[in-house]
């Protein structure tokens, strides 16, 4: 009699038990990971929409709710209790399986999204924004770890790469399916829409998540938290809190929450991400420091270039918004072509190249500042730097599983995006900093500035981050430990 195998069983598999190997011909969607996949693929599809939906009606529920003043709090609230919920997700993933810690996230989204859609007050709003923010922590550092208990390695660059597909269609349906509803139906349905909806995903992916990525490290009882991690958790929420509100109130008294947000991140970031990050050490190290570099450079240059379109070359905020929208299909085309099995040897190159696409893309950008040179040169340099972007994100994700121990996969995931999430951040700042310097006004309110933006400050903004993003691609070379 032949033993069962392991894919077809009701028991759960100890989390240190190696990810089945899979057959030359095993795809994920071959029958073993199907329900899986569609299942966690469809959450991040949702997560997607939701994510590329909510801008175009946040405007409209913050003058609804009288609370225009508070309107930057409704973005940074879900951002600072997100940091937190990596974290906690990376604990619990790593000492009780990520099962719960998906489960428990879903339902904070679910939850936040329906007071969100329900308040009657802005404060109301920011808080639902906020649980919002602890559930959508939660959810993306369970799913990493789920990819690196349940698919074999081989498998793992592909199901990136349809995670980075998820994205495509929610970039350039997202704001006009958002915008319609919120035009004819109202803007609470932008958020009550989707808890329904993401009940289909969590059926169809929790009994192949129990079979194949639940249960503790090694099998055994349930570990305690670490509470020294989860303190610092707590101190790099509420410092990331403190500095975006002394960005948003530029007066001297502002300068005491600014230095006190300083005093909590260093620590906490210092305690969180692996040891030698700031460094470049090769490896791991490196890996979660390219992270933060690419999406902090990019993210941080593409806020801007929408505004510069509208006000530098007359172009319509809409017309300015589908200049980006191509890259969503050239990111996931990059994610797909780092997934090919043949290039796993060349990654590390890969990544290299990737890293410059996005510092040529970000360098070229402010090129349409001079009026002989046409508009849609940005669409076209955009387009290639998301094929930059699709190369590297995917690749950080795929290494990240590679050089994590399975009792590490979860607090790795975390630190990979604490990396990408206070980048954005910090060069955010930066960058608009700049911008105001120089004449550009104020960049928090891009989509409503028309005028009165000088184009040095544009320069400003875009160099600087195309020399980040450069100096990524000497981070890029050092991912893999010699």
């Amino acid at each position: 009699m032949t033993a069962p195998n392991p894919r077809d069983t009701d028991v759960a598999q100890p989390a240190d038990t190696p990810a089945p190997a899979a057959a030359p011909d095993e795809t994920v969607l071959s029958r073993p990971y199907r329900a899986l996949s569609v299942g966690i693929v469809s959450v991040v599809l949702l997560i997607a929409f939701e994510a590329t939906a909510v801008g175009t009606a946040m405007p409209v529920a913050a003058r609804e709710l009288d609370g225009v003043p508070l309107y930057a709090f409704a973005f940074s609230g879900y951002f600072t209790t997100s940091l937190f919920g990596m974290v906690l997700s990376g604990q619990w993933s790593d000492r009780r399986g990520p099962l719960a810690p998906l489960a428990w996230g879903i339902a904070s989204f679910a939850a936040g999204l329906l007071l969100a859609g329900t308040a009657g007050a802005m404060w109301l709003f920011i808080l639902g924004r906020a649980v919002q923010g602890l559930g959508g922590g939660l959810v993306i550092v369970a799913l990493y770890v789920i990819v690196g208990r349940a698919y074999p390695e081989r498998l793992r660059p592909a199901i990136m790469a349809a995670f980075a597909a998820s994205w495509v269609v929610p970039s350039i349906v997202g704001p006009l399916a958002s915008g319609a509803v919120t035009e004819h139906i109202g803007w609470r349905w932008v958020f009550l829409g989707i808890p329904v909806l993401v009940v289909f995903p969590l059926a169809l992916a929790l009994p192949r998540i129990r079979r194949l990525a639940s249960g503790p490290v090694n099998g055994g009882a349930p570990a305690s938290f670490d509470a020294r991690r989860i303190r610092l958790a707590l101190a790099i929420s509420f410092g990331a809190g403190l500095l975006q509100y002394a960005a948003q109130d530029l007066r001297w008294v502002s300068l005491l929450p600014g230095a006190l947000g300083v005093a909590l991140l260093i620590p906490a970031v210092l305690g969180l991400l692996p040891r030698g990050t700031y460094r470049a050490v090769r490896g791991l190290p490196s890996v979660v420091l390219l992270r933060g570099v690419a999406a902090g450079s990019f993210i941080a240059a593409e806020s801007f270039v929408p505004l510069m379109l509208v006000t530098q070359r007359g172009l319509s905020p809409t017309l300015a918004g589908f200049s980006l929208a191509a890259g969503g299909g050239t990111w996931a085309l990059g994610s797909w072509f780092q997934s090919r099995p043949r290039l796993e040897p060349h990654r590390e190159r890969l990544m290299v190249l990737g890293m410059v696409l996005v510092a040529a893309a970000i360098a070229a950008a402010p090129s349409v500042l001079i009026d002989a040179v046409p508009a849609w040169t940005v669409a076209v340099a955009w387009g290639f730097g998301c094929f930059g972007m699709g190369l590297v994100i995917s690749s950080t994700s795929v290494l990240l599983l590679q050089l994590s121990a399975p009792e590490e996969a979860g607090t790795n995931s975390a630190a990979l995006q604490i990396s990408d999430g206070l980048s954005n951040v910090l060069l955010l700042a930066v960058g608009g900093a700049a911008f105001a310097a120089l004449g550009g006004g104020t960049a928090g309110h891009a989509a409503a500035q028309t005028t009165g933006s000088h184009p040095a400050a544009f320069v400003a903004v875009f160099l600087p981050m195309a020399a980040v993003a450069l100096a990524g691609a000497w981070v890029a070379a050092r991912v893999r430990e010699r």
